[in-house]
């Protein structure tokens, strides 16, 4: 698993890839990988299971989406689970950079349609990674658990063809649906985001801190 000198191998001030924390756990969910996609997909489900998805914390503070703080905080919601699946890729000197795009989730909680006024998420995270000189986008937003409680199919990874949101729940209702792409970005671009959120969402720094399990298990 060598690598090359570029953007998408060095670490920044959110995907802190040199993170000794960051290092270790990357070595120790990648071992005994057969070659470069078996580890990216051996970090993918280590992310996406790991760390429980709460989108009621979120933080755009640097020190907030640093990759190495949702390693220590056990959770995270999109774009943070997507900083540390990049920053996990990296540090084995996988390439990896951000997309983002904006979606309408139609399976949110009340709590949370209620507070962001919208079912419109700006900014939806995921991982882009480099494998055998191809780009294959990973999302691993929604942990196992999760989408078992939605009844949503669990995003799988393979290393070989994008993982993003299925439009249909298991029922067939309306589960997501990718609005406007943003783009792939070496780092987070995050004084865009903090624009987009302060008119769309300026009612976010007030969201309560509720347990977002305890509400979807209410409310499924």
């Amino acid at each position: 698993m060598t690598g090359k000198p570029n953007e998408f191998l060095r670490p920044t001030p959110f995907i802190d890839a040199d993170a000794p924390t960051i290092a270790a756990w990357a070595r120790e969910h990648a071992a005994g990988a057969a070659d470069t996609r078996d580890a990216a997909v051996k970090l993918y489900y280590a992310v996406r299971d790991g760390f429980r998805y709460d989108p009621y914390r979120v933080d755009l503070s640097v020190a907030g989406l640093r990759a190495s703080a949702t390693l220590a905080n056990g959770y995270g919601w999109c774009v943070s689970k997507a900083v540390l699946l990049a920053a996990g890729c990296r540090a084995l000197e996988i390439p990896a950079r951000l997309g983002f795009a904006d979606v309408r989730n139609h399976l949110s909680t009340e709590r949370l349609r209620t507070q962001m006024k919208t079912d419109l998420f700006a900014w939806h995270g995921y991982t882009s990674i480099e494998i055998d000189g191809r780009w294959v986008k990973a999302t691993p937003a929604f942990n196992l658990q999760l989408c078992e409680k939605f009844q949503l199919r669990p995003l799988e990874f393979d290393g070989r063809e994008d993982s993003i949101y299925h439009p249909f729940d298991l029922a067939g209702n309306r589960h997501m649906e990718y609005v406007t792409e943003r783009g792939e970005f070496a780092d987070v671009p995050i004084d865009a985001m903090r624009e987009t959120f302060a008119v769309m969402y300026p009612y976010l720094e007030t969201l309560e801190r509720a347990d977002f399990e305890a509400d979807v298990a209410r409310e499924t």
